[in-house]
């Protein structure tokens, strides 16, 4: 199975970054041979929807789950959307998350972590969530 998760490097031995959207490289892991693909994360310094970019692009790689620290409504919808599973609040590197994953020790979500949001800049730096 194919499995996407949010990384700081382009190895295994990256640290998972708490971020979906916005992580520096979407680490395409085949399950059963751990052979990867790392995908540097093009949408990271998007004023607005990286999360949706970020989604699409592992859809477009067949992944099935992705497993990442938060994710937002939006990716979340456009990652549902496209029948992927969504696990949050992992922590580790890329090779432990899998192994997790593998042995049953990470749970689905099915609501967003992370409130909406204005985006880079647009929020005019006032810390104003929509809700």
């Amino acid at each position: 199975m194919k499995i996407c998760v949010s990384a700081t490097a382009d190895n295994l031995e990256a640290q998972l970054d708490p971020r979906f959207g916005r992580c520096l490289y979407l680490m395409v892991v085949d399950s059963e041979t751990m052979q990867f693909e790392a995908i540097p994360n093009m949408a990271a310094g998007s004023t607005g929807g990286a999360g949706i970019q970020a989604a699409q692009t592992i859809a477009n790689k067949g992944v099935k789950v992705v497993i990442t620290g938060n994710v937002g409504p939006n990716a979340f919808g456009a990652l549902s959307a496209a029948g992927i599973e969504i696990v949050t609040a992992a922590s580790g590197t890329v090779r432990e998350v899998v192994e997790k994953f593998k042995k049953g020790k990470l749970q689905m979500i099915a609501a967003p972590t992370v409130r909406e949001h204005n985006g880079i800049n647009r929020g005019q730096g006032r810390g104003i969530w929509k809700l």
